[in-house]
């Protein structure tokens, strides 16, 4: 049986590539010329032959291969693939529980979709001017839910999360680098240097003490009142997670669970979908003191060395009454450097420290910060980016 013609094969290449693009792949004229020439060296009567050769050449990351085998079965018409990449539009309107999909179908039922048509507009409608109601896209993307973007909006959000850059102030720490510019003479390597030249010392070297930012660990409450807000701040912590090191993270609902692991993953859909395989109390009850007290009996020896900062989301509502919450919110906040609580609920202008869980733990927090959108997570960079004030005072405050 004679095989398609040589121009079919590149205009379906072609298509296949700007579907990958539109799905968020980096695929680009070299890859498109890579993949017409694999498929000149495989069986083209052989679906898996076609597919490991396009995908050899098409992807470099592998973070991609799940998103380029679902684009993969869309482009050449699988019949369940287009199904399952539809769940992901469905489930936005929809409260019925449904089939778990598999990360990227939303963008990709996002890139199969036809691009809107304007509609024709008469040549003497004018359209209506509205000033006061006027909003940029960037100020619109501070307050607007990360789970309500769409494709185009998560890449701008990404954008605006990449420029949140934590200004962590380093940290001198004990170790030494060789530096020519350093501040402290380099006794040893000076002498080693000089049996090079007979024992004459000609240079002298020099080192400088390393720098590094304290480690960072948050906490974060996954119950179901603040499970919309940890979902923000994963996408946030997503980005500092794949940007700098020692950074630690932490659920807990019922029970506590690090998922620092998770996070690392480049691809945040993936690295949400593995998350929600090892988290099983999401959106269930809370236990603040119980999971505070676990932290510190099994992960503050080994996370909050070094000054380390402690980022604390929650809203302080614990249905165990505030059981051990005091005394597992005073050996944290001693602990730490600096410990921040972060609360939705401050955004509220009549919010009042009125339970149990709240009034127990605001004793031993050095700031008190509201946390809901990009707005509020711009204020909290720039909080950490100016040098925290002594404990002390801190603590004076508190008590007036």
């Amino acid at each position: 049986m004679s095989g398609p013609a040589p121009g079919t094969i590149a205009a379906n290449v072609m298509h296949f590539a700007r579907l990958l693009r539109r799905a968020g792949l980096p695929v680009g004229p070299s890859e498109m010329l890579a993949a017409q020439q694999a498929l000149t060296l495989v069986d083209l009567g052989d679906r898996t032959e076609v597919r490991t050769g396009l995908r050899g050449v098409m992807i470099h990351r592998h973070e991609h291969a799940d998103i380029f085998d679902q684009a993969f079965d869309l482009f050449w018409r699988d019949p369940t693939a287009a199904h399952q990449a539809a769940i992901m539009g469905l489930m936005q309107g929809r409260k019925d529980p449904a089939p778990r999909a598999r990360a990227g179908s939303r963008r990709l039922a996002e890139a199969f979709a036809p691009p809107r048509e304007a509609k024709p507009r008469d040549a003497e409608e004018r359209p209506p001017v509205e000033v006061a109601l006027t909003v940029s896209e960037r100020e619109r993307l501070q307050s607007m839910d990360f789970e309500a973007m769409s494709s185009a909006e998560i890449g701008a959000a990404k954008a605006e999360i990449r420029r949140l850059v934590l200004p962590l102030d380093l940290r001198r720490t004990r170790r030494l680098r060789p530096d020519p510019t350093g501040a402290s003479v380099d006794l040893r390597a000076t002498m080693r240097g000089s049996l090079r030249h007979g024992g004459e010392i000609l240079d002298i070297a020099r080192r400088r003490r390393v720098t590094r930012p304290p480690p960072l660990v948050m906490l974060c409450d996954i119950s179901g009142s603040m499970a919309r807000y940890a979902q923000i701040l994963l996408h946030f912590l997503h980005a500092v997670a794949n940007d700098r090191d020692r950074v630690q993270v932490f659920l807990f609902g019922t029970r506590l669970t690090n998922i620092t692991r998770q996070l690392r993953h480049r691809d945040p859909e993936v690295a949400f979908q593995m998350v929600a395989h090892v988290v099983p109390d999401w959106s269930g009850g809370t236990r603040i003191g119980e999971s505070l007290a676990a932290f510190n009996r099994r992960w503050a020896r080994r996370v909050l060395g070094q000054g380390a900062v402690v980022l604390l989301v929650t809203d302080g509502l614990d249905r165990e009454g505030a059981k051990g919450l005091a005394e597992a919110m005073d050996r944290l906040h001693r602990s730490c450097s600096r410990l921040i609580w972060l609360n939705p609920l401050l955004r509220w202008q009549g919010f009042e420290p009125r339970s149990q869980g709240i009034r127990a733990m605001l004793p031993h927090v050095d700031e008190f910060r509201p946390v809901h959108n990009l707005a509020s997570l711009r204020a909290l960079i720039d909080s950490l980016s100016r040098r925290p004030p002594p404990r002390a005072a801190v603590a004076l405050r508190s008590a007036a």
